[in-house]
């Protein structure tokens, strides 16, 4: 006896393979068996009409905070996922030196958009080491396994202190001191190095985050340590600067110490190199010899606007000032003010804060072209003609009135969509081919971060509702789907016992009702910790998660099972005997 069958489903096996109908047989925290299983389960799953497949891999979300505190890790477990990677963009809290805690809080809610408050009330801090971090995420059991890397912006900060600002260059023994960090983190498990070089990313004060300005002498020496160690991904978010030359030394790093290299690859009119250029330059230096991989995101990067929210188009508007701070019952009945919507739409937006900021916060404020009304069944590759812009012309009034009565619309709930990134072309059509490249994997979901403005931590579902089943303009096959959310992203990290149903692997499983899977409407909660916001997204069709074998979502509601924990390092599959 099993002890749990999954019968009759349309195994999507992770590899590539096509889809065939088969049984799933589990045993302990391993699939024992897939084909035709003849013997009972103490637990048994009708998948019949369903498709079967691995737990999703997302190797770039910021869970550093929430890991330490949330047993359910949402919203990515609401969305098949049973594993992530987190610790990217060079920020997180390891080490830490208890006079830099308000510190790394305020790097990560600048650069993250992670309340600072619910981050300050939820940590415990009982570490301060890399590796009595990796202790204290351990203690936690959860509905999905967890990994991280070794961040930047932590390891500068412990080892330069209060010398760390931006533009700061660190002596040969600050790196060396570095790589030690980085060395001693990954041999008590973390799976890589991360860094952030974009001037997008800024601590809440507004200042650069400390790997922007790092030199290539310093990067290399840390991946060095790395190479010592023998396994890591070092990962990077980039303006790709072509006076940088960021290809030419991840090329060096990645071919002197066998590791994989991956970045950020995102059409974005921040990034010098536009994205065909960045995937010819990649491509070029594995061509030598070299291991860059380019995550790439599967739709626009897109920022939700809304009254309470982080942003929205009047944000900067002076009489919004004026009301900023106030609750938002007393925000709301001046917003329902005609005189105030009149005075907020005739003024012109307060200069950016941040020079660097000036395109994007253009674009927040009056790019009418590119923001788009958030319904029911929202699609998130719109038409010009569904435009903010399209709809005021048509309706016959400005673009600032038309967004202003959207925003006030469900008593002051309304949203509007932004895809600030990867949406030059107004559509998505560049990412089809990308889906079927080796040196690419999907990616960016940026689960647990961006809490009041993004919201693509649903990204494993708008891959199969978008571009399996609903495309318009060209879909993937669900076999290359599923290998882009299983197999790929799990064997970038070296974590080679998940991502493929077959025997000896971890048995994470999702069970998927296709003709159901949508999304819903995305909705702001102020349930973090001291009340802190975030945009959250629910899924239909998923009829069942499991993870290490142990059922942890049932119809799309989290059960009380929590096999989940900490990965530490690379990991293996246990061949087991199969038996039927």
């Amino acid at each position: 006896m099993h002890d749990l069958v999954i019968r009759g489903g349309t195994v999507v096996d992770g590899t590539g393979s096509a889809p065939f109908t088969a049984d799933v047989a589990i045993d302990g925290d391993r699939v024992s068996l897939v084909g035709t299983v003849t013997a009972k389960g103490r637990e048994e799953i009708d998948a019949t009409g369903k498709f079967v497949s691995p737990g999703f891999v997302d190797v770039h979300t910021h869970y550093d905070g929430q890991a330490t505190w949330d047993d359910e890790m949402a919203p990515s477990s609401w969305h098949g996922v049973t594993t992530v990677v987190m610790g990217n963009c060079g920020v997180g809290f390891a080490p830490a030196k208890p006079d830099k805690h308000e510190w790394l809080i305020g790097l990560m809610e600048g650069v993250e958009d992670i309340p600072g408050t619910a981050l300050a009330e939820g940590m415990t801090w009982n570490w301060e080491t890399f590796p009595e971090y990796m202790d204290a995420l351990e203690e936690l059991p959860r509905t999905i396994d967890v990994a991280t890397h070794v961040p930047h912006g932590a390891i500068r900060a412990y080892v330069l202190g209060d010398r760390e600002k931006p533009g700061a260059v660190p002596t040969d023994d600050d790196v060396e001191q570095m790589s030690k960090i980085v060395e001693d983190g990954l041999r008590a498990g973390a799976l890589g190095f991360s860094t952030s070089r974009t001037v997008l990313h800024r601590s809440v004060d507004g200042e650069l985050v400390p790997g922007t300005t790092a030199t290539k002498e310093e990067l290399i020496g840390i991946g060095r340590a790395m190479g010592r160690v023998g396994y890591g991904v070092f990962e990077m978010a980039s303006d790709l600067n072509r006076e940088w030359d960021e290809f030419g030394w991840m090329g060096d790093l990645s071919r002197e110490t066998g590791l994989p290299v991956t970045f950020a690859a995102l059409q974005s009119i921040a990034k010098d190199q536009p994205l065909e250029e960045q995937i010819a330059n990649m491509r070029a230096e594995n061509d030598n010899g070299a291991n860059i991989v380019a995550q790439i995101a599967l739709r626009g990067n897109g920022i939700i606007m809304a009254w309470q929210g982080t942003v929205h188009p009047f944000v900067r508007k002076p009489s919004w000032e004026t009301i900023a701070d106030l609750p938002w019952e007393e925000k709301y009945a001046r917003l329902s003010d005609p005189d105030f919507k009149a005075q907020i739409i005739s003024e012109t937006s307060l200069p950016a804060e941040n020079v660097d900021m000036a395109p994007v916060q253009f674009i927040v404020t009056d790019g009418w072209a590119m923001h788009y009304q958030m319904d029911d069944g929202f699609n998130y590759e719109p038409t010009a003609e569904e435009s903010i812009n399209a709809r005021a012309n048509a309706a016959g009034v400005t673009p600032a009135e038309y967004a202003y009565d959207l925003l006030m619309s469900d008593d002051g709930k309304g949203l509007i969509y932004l895809p600030i990134l990867n949406y030059i072309d107004g559509n998505l059509d560049f990412l089809h081919a990308l889906q079927h490249a080796d040196d690419t994997v999907n990616s960016l979901s940026d689960g647990g971060a961006h809490c009041g403005t993004i919201c693509d931590a649903a990204s494993p579902t708008f891959m199969l509702e978008h571009w399996v089943k609903n495309r318009e303009r060209g879909t993937i096959t669900i076999e290359n789907a599923i290998k882009r959310q299983c197999l790929d992203t799990a064997r970038l990290y070296g974590l080679n016992d998940r991502g493929v149903l077959k025997p000896g692997y971890l048995a994470d499983v999702n069970v998927i009702d296709m003709d159901r899977i949508k999304l819903g409407k995305p909705w702001l909660a102020f349930d973090l910790p001291a009340g802190g916001k975030r945009l959250l997204q629910k899924a239909d069709g998923y009829d069942y998660t499991i993870k290490s074998g142990q059922v942890t979502f049932k119809g799309g509601v989290v059960t009380d099972k929590r096999p989940g924990g900490l990965i530490r390092g690379p990991q293996n599959a246990e061949m087991l005997e199969a038996a039927e």
